[in-house]
């Protein structure tokens, strides 16, 4: 776990970025077209976007996963907290640390920024992941619901 470091994606990671996203939208089985993978991109790259993002790699600069977050306003706590969007590792690099990493690097930014929280869903069917998030976090009792704007 030691040679696997967390940093900000930069503009040249591209093309690593852009396989680990497709391998997330994969795994939720999310079809996901170019056009919204480089709207994503140009959110994360832009200072001024409130989406951000880390990424974990290895020593050689290999990126094995990625984390996507934002901050959300907490008006009943009159806080902001940090919405994790995104965490996905790269299949042959479960187990690796990588997503130890970058959990540990999204509580330390939250830190930094005085974010109250770190919150993020799941599928209730992610057990390998929900495995992980036991161990790093606490399990609430909220459930989700979407409702389609305009219907």
């Amino acid at each position: 776990m030691s040679d696997i470091s967390v940093r900000a994606v930069r503009a040249e990671d591209f093309a690593q970025w852009r396989a680990l996203y497709r391998g997330y939208a994969e795994f939720y089985k999310v079809e996901q077209t170019e056009d919204a993978a480089a709207t994503v991109w140009s959110w994360v790259n832009d200072p001024g976007h409130e989406v951000g993002a880390l990424v974990a790699e290895d020593a050689s600069g290999r990126l094995l996963g990625l984390a996507h977050y934002r901050p959300f306003a907490r008006p009943l706590s009159a806080t902001v907290g940090c919405f994790l969007d995104d965490l996905f590792v790269a299949p042959e690099h479960r187990g690796s640390g990588a997503a130890d990493r970058l959990l540990g690097a999204l509580r330390e930014l939250s830190a930094e920024r005085g974010w109250s929280v770190v919150r993020w869903i799941t599928a209730d069917d992610n057990h390998r992941a929900r495995s992980k998030y036991d161990q790093v976090a606490t399990r609430t009792m909220w459930v989700t619901y979407d409702m389609t704007p305009g219907r």
